[in-house]
């Protein structure tokens, strides 16, 4: 039968039916989306085209996904770059090291505050002290004037009460005490300084070590790779090197130069204090002497201050 149609079909009836599955051809394939030639021969020959159709979806899902690669390659990278900020690749780099030397960095800072309150003119020569003693010993109330310096939490105050505890055992005496209790209250202010000087040599230390550690994990790298390792892969020891060694130097030299500072301060003050409590105790300076032959008789030591 269809036979039979085709011959008693119009000569140009085939070329009308060619242009007119054409025009339906491209008016389906801009309508209907992935539709196209291919998959209409897939649609004819079911085997051929499932084939060349799968082929056709791998190479194009192969390139999408390479594509892909390659963009969330580029976008990570791009977004580590920029949500890795400096401050966050120096802690991951110092890693213990860097930990240790925040911590020293705190102590270090506590320290200075504290010898900076510590060491000042009020805490050791308090003015207002110093006048209202001298106006005591110059009214010969001695008692007064042993239980001011006794009450007293200052240096001065504390090298005067010790020599007025001795003078009833002559001046000579009063200046040895005085001498042992300033030399103690030095000892005692260059004790606190000297945690600062073991900051700024302990924490250089600190700091090599984490070089050498650094050096080595490149090192390791170098080492266990089978071919030439990238430069990236050796950043990370390399970084850990120079970040623990500035962060050393950060820490250290503060340290030193805060110790230097305060150890001459100290060293002015402890000799403002031997000079003013020497130079307040010098009317007592005849108290125990024996006199010259023909001369005044000495300077009674006064009543020995009760505790």
């Amino acid at each position: 039968m269809i036979h039979a149609v085709r011959t008693t079909r119009p000569a140009g009836s085939g070329w009308a039916l060619a242009l007119v599955c054409l025009v339906a051809a491209g008016l389906v394939a801009g309508v209907v989306p992935g539709f196209s030639p291919t998959a209409a021969m897939a649609f004819q020959d079911p085997d051929a085209g499932s084939e060349d159709d799968g082929g056709a979806n791998e190479a194009a899902g192969g390139n999408e996904a390479a594509g892909g690669a390659a963009e969330g390659t580029d976008g990570g990278d791009e977004s580590r770059a920029e949500t890795r900020s400096f401050l966050t690749w120096m802690i991951e780099a110092s890693g213990l090291f860097g930990f240790v030397l925040l911590l020293m960095s705190f102590v270090m800072v506590a320290l200075i505050m504290m010898n900076v309150l510590q060491v000042r003119r009020d805490n050791l020569l308090p003015p207002d002290f110093i006048e209202n003693f001298e106006q005591r010993l110059a009214a010969k109330d001695y008692q007064g004037a042993y239980e001011a310096a006794r009450n007293d939490e200052s240096f001065v105050a504390r090298v005067l009460a010790a020599g007025l505890s001795k003078l009833n055992r002559g001046y000579e005496e009063a200046i040895e005490g005085m001498q042992e209790v300033g030399e103690d209250e030095n000892m005692a202010l260059e004790h606190r300084l000297s945690y600062l000087a073991m900051i700024g040599s302990v924490a250089p230390m600190i700091g090599l070590a984490g070089t050498v550690w650094g050096m080595i994990e490149s090192f390791r790298v170098i080492a266990n790779s089978p071919e030439q390792p990238k430069p990236a892969e050796l950043a990370d020891g390399i970084s850990t090197a120079l970040f623990t060694t500035i962060e050393g130097l950060f820490v250290a030299i503060p340290a030193m130069v805060a110790y230097g500072i305060l150890r001459n301060r100290v060293a002015r003050f402890v000799l403002e204090v031997g000079m003013v409590s020497e130079g307040l105790m010098s009317r007592f300076s005849t108290v125990g002497k024996r006199p010259a032959a023909g001369g005044a008789a000495p300077a009674t030591a006064p009543a020995a201050p009760t505790e």
